[in-house]
């Protein structure tokens, strides 16, 4: 019996193919444990956003090899495919595993390949790797449609470990979510690197995918993972507001709001531009979920720079940010720039943010207060409470006044009735 541990680290692209993973080890002979100490195998899908991540991923590997010294470590993800031979000269490393080749994982291990570093130069790759999966202890599927990144944004490594986009073709995308809906899903969650770019390959747009997505399927709700500004059209603005089974939460990726910073960040739009269009949001779907991502102290914001940023993100009709200092990635444009900011004036702007969001988050739940919505009730009960627990068409999380488990994975009528303590309560109507 050959015995496994998985950690994840970074995005739920990353997560998603953790599942595949799992799935393809367990199918292959091969037995989940949940310590370091009963594994043979220590599988670390890794993230490389940050020099944090990096560093982490390491730790874990040369805690992995102290706790189990007999314990074979395998380091795949986005640090994997950047670094390639070089992590092997650790000692704690014993297989690198690029992410194209993470997706065949158990063959390699049941093949005990001699050469521990396998992780093909991702840029070569241009066909989409069909991966499919079944988690029927989730609630919500979710279904990468999409990966890699054409973008050259100068803060960030990932089109470097993750290639370029390349699209799942439409017929296979709907076979999976009849797929799902044969197994009682109610939800799909479209997943990719940058879904925003999907199809474009082939000249298509993410508008003509979920136009055959509604007329060809019968799922109940769709939900999109982050969008880049610009790629968030009137047009397909009109066609979800119009739309039964979308879901009105939005996640854009924005990175700042000062037009200074977004210039030398490579991201070709303005603060005024995505500050209409989020205001459009708000005006053209009832209560929409709109997150976002901020980045903090990128090379060159000063201080008069950041409070743009911080101006800006208080008076748009943002529901919460996700904010994170900026860290440098050689090989990117960013890495070569001069001004670079301090570690600590980073982080204290990042704690702004934070500041920022917490309040717009708890704005947002109190709008909606005393609000009827639709929720997909979980397969699993909240732990604590027991009480049912669901997710709104708009992200909200609520414990539901109810324990009658005959409405586990179905769609139910709440009504929120008071935010307490950290938590959305509501009951059914």
């Amino acid at each position: 019996m050959k015995r496994f541990y998985i950690h994840t680290m970074g995005c739920k692209a990353n997560q998603f193919e953790s599942s595949i993973i799992e799935e393809n080890l367990i199918s292959n002979g091969f037995t989940k444990v949940n310590s370091v100490e009963d594994a043979d195998y220590y599988i670390l899908n890794s993230c490389t956003v940050t020099h944090k991540s990096d560093n982490e991923a390491l730790y874990l590997l040369r805690a992995a090899k102290h706790k189990n010294p007999h314990i074979t470590t395998i380091l795949t993800g986005c640090l994997a495919q950047i670094e390639k031979d070089a992590l092997l000269k650790n000692d704690f490393v014993d297989y690198v595993i690029g992410n194209d080749e993470k997706l065949n994982l158990h063959d390699i291990l049941i093949s005990d390949k001699t050469n521990h570093c396998l992780a093909s130069d991702i840029m070569q790759i241009s066909k989409f790797h069909k991966v499919v999966l079944i988690d029927t202890t989730k609630t919500r599927a979710s279904l990468k449609i999409q990966d890699g990144c054409d973008n050259r944004c100068a803060y960030c490594i990932i089109p470097f470990a993750r290639g370029k986009s390349r699209s799942a073709d439409i017929q296979f995308i709907l076979e999976q979510i009849n797929n799902f809906i044969s197994h009682d899903f109610k939800e799909i969650v479209f997943t990719g690197i940058h879904i925003g770019l999907w199809g474009r390959e082939n000249g298509l747009t993410l508008l003509d995918l979920l136009k055959e997505v509604e007329e060809k399927t019968t799922i109940q709700r769709y939900r999109l993972g982050s969008l880049n500004p610009l790629e968030i059209t009137d047009e397909l603005l009109e066609f979800l507001s119009k739309s039964e089974k979308f879901c009105p939460h939005f996640h854009l990726s924005l990175q700042s709001a000062c037009n200074k910073t977004l210039k030398s960040m490579n991201r070709f739009y303005t603060v005024e531009k995505y500050l209409t269009q989020i205001d459009k949001i708000n005006e053209m779907f009832d209560r929409p979920f709109l997150g976002s991502d901020i980045i903090t102290g990128f090379a060159g914001e000063s201080e008069e720079d950041f409070e743009i940023t911080r101006q800006n993100l208080e008076k748009s009709g943002l529901s919460q940010i996700h904010t994170f200092p900026y860290s440098i990635r050689q090989g990117t444009v960013g890495a070569s720039l001069p001004e670079q900011v301090d570690d600590k004036e980073k982080e204290r702007r990042a704690s702004v943010v934070k500041e920022i969001s917490a309040r717009k988050l708890e704005e947002f739940i109190n709008k909606n207060i005393g609000v009827e919505h639709e929720a997909l009730i979980e397969k699993h009960p909240d732990k604590k409470s027991g009480l049912l627990k669901g997710v709104t068409k708009n992200y909200l999380t609520v414990l539901i006044n109810s324990k009658n488990e005959n409405l586990l994975n179905t769609l139910a009528k709440v009504k929120i009735t008071k935010y307490q303590d950290g938590k959305i309560y509501s009951e059914l109507v």
